[in-house]
């Protein structure tokens, strides 16, 4: 990954980012579309050497030739104008490979600024390179991306919003090929899955954090939500009809069959029962995550307990015993599942604690199709009082 030093005093207070700021090992400092605060901390963070990532730096020039078209219609001298140009020249490039765990936390700190906060002037820009990001890394790593998230998802709630639009968007993806659903499908799905829930993000974040259960008045806010987000995003400039009325219809897509409806009610039940999954495995203050088997039948299972088309097309793309969910196995062990296996109820598990119950010094993996190391139950992230090593966890997968 490409790192280009800023020149000094590029930046000011007020100004609103169309790019990330990082350190210079890459680390974000600020998120593209944050307004910089006008506060000590913010200009002792100014007075540092700040970094950019090179593929942002086209919307950084395009600001800079702004600057000095400014300045010429102002009459500014010409030697200040050129010094303008020149001090952009960058003077250091660094390869730099963030690895999957910092990449997507900077995914998801993009994901929180925009959906908080989207901006109609720069929306559908950073919406595509957020969606383009998040699917290239998907596409390569699969099985290690939803173990990652899940898991991730199952930690804490805090950005619940963004983790969640994130995780939602990744399954999406994985259960559009499963089914074999045609790539225009697929792109609607997946910036559906992104963008469903735009208009109430902030209340999202706000009520995983509320330790009470939801107020009348707050779920009656909730109502119709799709319908606004469909209605915020047009006003955004998103123009696909298929993926404006997958978010309108997103909640309102009853149980059935697939083939019987037209293509948006088809990708709004499937993006219905992923949301409804996702938000299982997601712990809030109010309650605790559920186990991943657990979640899992849920959708399954419809409103009518019934089995369920679009539900079960989720668990043959990540198991019954998902990606990323802890369970016990039938000789005592407890691990992660972090692989798909041969079948839906016979993933690959790395083992983090032996059958007395201690932490393993490296996660070993078990292949449950042998009796041994069987799945004997599903457990609740809770239920794991270990911190888990992601990075030896990537590794394997």
């Amino acid at each position: 990954m490409d790192l280009i030093q800023l020149p000094p005093n590029s930046l000011r207070a007020g100004q609103v980012l169309t790019f990330s700021l990082r350190d210079a090992e890459g680390k974000l400092l600020v998120a593209s579309g944050q307004t910089l605060p006008n506060t000590p901390q913010m200009q002792a963070l100014l007075a540092r050497p700040i970094w950019v990532l090179a593929h942002e730096t086209k919307e950084y020039q395009r600001a800079l030739a702004h600057k000095m078209d400014t300045m010429m219609l102002q009459g500014a001298n010409l030697g200040d104008i050129v010094k303008v140009q020149a001090d952009y020249k960058p003077d250091k490039v660094q390869r730099l490979d963030l690895g999957e765990q910092a990449a997507w936390a900077d995914l998801q700190m993009h994901a929180h600024s925009l959906l908080r906060d989207p901006n109609t002037e720069d929306f559908r820009g950073r919406f595509q390179q957020l969606h383009t990001d998040a699917i290239a890394r998907l596409s390569n790593r699969p099985d290690a991306i939803l173990m990652f998230l899940i898991f991730d998802a199952s930690q804490g709630f805090e950005r619940y919003s963004a983790r969640h639009a994130l995780l939602c968007l990744a399954l999406a993806e994985q259960c559009a090929l499963k089914l074999g659903w045609p790539e225009d499908w697929r792109l609607a799905l997946t910036q559906a899955a992104l963008s469903m829930n735009i208009s109430i993000s902030a209340q999202q974040d706000r009520l995983a954090a509320q330790s009470d259960e939801p107020s009348h008045n707050q779920q009656q806010s909730l109502i119709s939500h799709g319908d606004r987000s469909a209605k915020l995003l047009a006003e955004l400039g998103a123009k696909s009809e298929l993926w404006l009325k997958t978010v309108c219809l997103h909640h309102d897509a009853g149980p059935g069959p697939l083939a019987e409806r037209a293509p948006a009610e088809q990708l709004a039940r499937l993006l219905r029962r992923i949301d409804i999954f996702a938000s299982r495995v997601s712990p809030r203050a109010s309650r605790r995550a559920q186990p991943g088997a657990m979640a899992a039948r849920a959708v399954f299972l419809d409103e009518l307990k019934q089995p369920d088309e679009a539900g079960a097309a989720i668990v043959k793309t990540i198991g019954l015993y998902p990606l990323g969910s802890l369970v016990r196995l039938a000789n005592g062990e407890v691990g992660i599942v972090f692989k798909r296996g041969h079948s839906a109820t016979e993933p690959m598990v790395a083992s983090l604690l032996g059958k007395s119950g201690n932490p393993l010094s490296e996660p070993v993996p078990r292949d449950t199709r042998l009796a041994a190391q069987a799945i004997a139950a599903s457990l609740a992230p809770h239920e794991l009082k270990l911190r888990v090593s992601m990075e030896k966890l990537l590794k394997m997968s």
